[in-house]
């Protein structure tokens, strides 16, 4: 009997977790309001997304106006790649819901929680020092989910994402992805030689890196091409991860020959 294929890629879900505990690039929108940042937006287990905007701006104003009731909102997740490229978006995530404040009283217990599993500094600005603004917590109650990348767009169901994890490697892929480039462009190349030789002509950049695969942006002529290596099966750690990127770039000494003296 055949082995069965390695998965090739991150589900939605597993995209969309990722997605979430990555920092920086996210918007909360509200019809008939200017866009807001906001530097928290941690997915919580009773499906909701926890953010922060800024207790003396109209979004809060607005939220906190519309009581038990809320107020429709998209939160809008940007997903930039970590080298200056081309087109540096990688992918979309839009969340959908309804927006509610959080009670003064539940305040303290869900800033806990959140430090616990992300102890983003950002969280601070909730309850900050006399010379910062102060920043509100609010809860959006997930209603839909839908992730857009080069490929298309794709929803995801709640309890899909709920059960998904996100990548173990996302916190330090920006690092990883930059030292390659910068530092081991021979990786690179080794890894560009395993692409279609009408691929090989365009300028070949690390894109993304996870524990199924490395993807490679080409940017060539013709536009930009996105190709991805899968591993021969899903890794977890520092140690496996660096195993599986010398097998895709063809280590003689992975693959049953051994140095000279050993």
């Amino acid at each position: 009997m055949a082995s069965p294929a390695p998965t090739a890629a991150p589900t939605t879900a597993e995209r969309i977790r990722s997605a979430c505990v990555r920092p920086g690039g996210a918007m909360i929108a509200v019809e008939g309001l200017d866009p807001s940042t906001t530097s928290v937006h941690h997915l919580l287990g009773d499906g909701s997304v926890a953010i922060t905007v800024p207790v003396d701006g109209p979004l809060a104003a607005s939220v906190v106006s519309a009581g038990n009731a809320g107020i429709q909102a998209v939160l809008e997740m940007t997903d930039y790649a970590p080298l200056p490229l081309r087109e540096p978006v990688r992918s979309l995530v839009w969340i959908q819901g309804v927006l509610r404040d959080v009670p003064t009283a539940e305040v303290p217990a869900l800033l806990d929680l959140i430090a616990a599993a992300d102890p983003n500094p950002a969280l601070l600005q909730v309850n900050p020092g006399p010379e910062e603004t102060p920043h509100a917590l609010m809860r959006l109650e997930i209603e839909s989910v839908v992730v857009a990348d080069s490929t298309g767009a794709e929803s995801v169901a709640l309890g899909e994402l709920l059960g998904a994890r996100p990548d173990p490697f996302c916190a330090m892929e920006s690092c990883w992805l930059q030292h390659m480039e910068s530092a081991h462009r021979d990786v690179v190349d080794r890894l560009a030689a395993r692409l279609p030789a009408s691929l090989r002509q365009g300028r070949v950049r690390p894109l993304a890196l996870d524990r199924y695969g490395v993807q490679l942006r080409v940017e060539g002529a013709d536009g930009d091409h996105d190709v991805r290596l899968p591993f021969g099966k899903p890794v977890d750690d520092v140690t496996s991860l660096s195993r599986a990127i010398r097998v895709l770039m063809g280590c003689p000494f992975l693959n049953g020959l051994r140095a000279r003296g050993v």
